[in-house]
């Protein structure tokens, strides 16, 4: 603001800026090599400051909207694989163990570099292993160091550690005394600073990040891409995108998505290939069943067969045994049925002569007149 945008403009009044006064800077920094992302950057901050003129209505319109200038497209990033981070720490443990605690930490955190570098003793809780973002170490003009709030609302918020970000903090309490954070000195109670206990300021984080990684052999990367490799690998392991926008803090998950497009494309690809393998298995299950179903096993046919020479080596049943127990059926029929037989009378005992046997001898012939 007061090294480029305050001598390009400061002869103008605010309502005397024109699209065309930022033009012509645009033009003659461009002109003058300067760097599209810092110009860009430049822009930015022109377009916000004169968009609460706009809000505070000492504005009628924002000058600087459309920008004059589009946004240069990011380079691609280079990010570490875990054999390169792990490569890395382990050089950094034996070359400078102050900086690997800083460096292990920005990693297994994800957290910024500012929130890392502005954070407390007070905000960090070993024991629950949680600690706290409250603020961040920001540098003015890249030259004056203030404690300011975090990026956005969501990122003033929790973060969980990790046993080896535990270990890592418990090697900077024992390798410096620190004393609790006192509100009327914002650098007291630091956990990442100097010897003479200031503050590390950012551009010095990078200077030992670079040297380091050569000294590792690994590619160069920047402090913030760091953050990028603690998404990564959580993306990669599978971890839901939800849960790494909760970690990482960002405002919205569709922020975390847009920024590692390139990662959930990847993680789209296995999961419809992971629906794929379970219609195919279960298929190939109901195919075998059906299978089973139509051809009887070899176990069936034996048994089959055992049955029926059993039957035919078993003695056949006694006839009046089957048919003794069986109802005999008749024919149905709807002729009347036919008449009783009456019962033929014995032949009488009578003698021609009128007189019967008599059953009992009372006199001396034998016989007794007939009862009439």
């Amino acid at each position: 603001m007061h090294n480029d945008l305050a001598p390009a403009f400061d002869s103008l009044k605010l309502d005397e800026l024109r699209h065309r006064h930022i033009s012509a800077f645009v033009t003659s920094q461009l002109s003058a090599d300067r760097g599209r992302t810092t110009l860009y950057r430049c822009l930015a901050t022109l377009s916000s400051a004169l968009g609460d003129a706009v809000h505070q209505h000492r504005l009628a319109h924002n000058p600087a909207s459309p920008p004059a200038l589009r946004r240069p497209p990011a380079p691609e990033r280079r990010i570490w694989t875990a054999d390169e981070a792990v490569r890395f720490l382990r050089h950094c443990y034996q070359a400078d163990p102050d900086m690997a605690d800083l460096f292990e930490f920005l990693i297994g955190t994800g957290l910024r570099k500012g929130e890392a570098l502005g954070l407390h003793w007070d905000d960090v809780h070993l024991r629950e292993r949680v600690l706290y973002v409250r603020c961040t170490l920001s540098a003015i003009d890249n030259n004056r160091l203030a404690i300011t709030a975090p990026k956005t609302r969501s990122s003033k918020n929790w973060v969980a550690i990790s046993p080896r970000v535990t270990a890592a903090l418990q090697h900077r309490t024992r390798s410096s005394a620190h004393a609790h954070s006192d509100p009327s000195a914002p650098f007291t109670g630091l956990v990442f600073r100097r010897p003479d206990g200031w503050p590390l300021r950012p551009s010095a984080v990078l200077d030992r990040l670079r040297r380091l990684s050569d000294e590792a052999g690994v590619p160069r990367v920047t402090v913030h891409d760091l953050r990028h490799l603690a998404a990564t690998l959580t993306i990669t392991a599978g971890v839901p995108l939800t849960v790494v926008s909760k970690t990482l803090r960002h405002s919205t998950v569709s922020t975390t998505a847009n920024i590692y497009s390139h990662l959930t494309r990847q993680a789209a690809r296995e999961a419809v290939d992971t629906i794929e393998q379970t219609l195919t298995l279960a298929e190939q299950k109901a195919d075998r069943q059906a299978r089973q179903k139509r051809l009887r096993s070899p176990r069936d046919h034996i048994q089959r067969l055992r049955e029926a020479l059993h039957r035919l080596r078993a003695p056949a049943p006694p006839s009046f045994c089957t048919t003794a127990t069986r109802p005999q059926l008749r024919p149905a029929t709807t002729l009347r049925p036919p008449a009783l037989r009456e019962r033929e009378k014995p032949p009488s005992r009578k003698r021609q002569n009128g007189f019967r046997p008599a059953s009992k001898l009372v006199g001396t012939t034998g016989f007794e007149p007939a009862t009439p």
